[in-house]
């Protein structure tokens, strides 16, 4: 609903790096670390830094997270 896209916009307001995937453990940590950056600025739920953080996850890594989204639901 609205607030979900009124979060959604305020997460990229942040402009959160991008991570493709791949073999680069220290790419992941770096991702990581700006995006947690963001989370804790925005006082965001676990819930809510699944979903967004979901969002900034391109190609190979969105790719895996999609099979690990349904592992996990299943």
């Amino acid at each position: 609903g609205g607030e979900d896209e009124l979060r959604l916009e305020r997460f990229m307001n942040n402009k959160p790096p991008i991570f493709k995937g791949g073999y680069d453990p220290d790419g992941a940590q770096t991702w990581l670390e700006g995006i947690e950056r963001i989370f804790g600025a925005m006082r965001c739920m676990d819930e809510h830094r699944v979903l967004l953080g979901g969002y900034v996850l391109h190609d190979e890594a969105d790719h895996w997270w999609g099979n690990a989204k349904q592992r996990l639901e299943a």
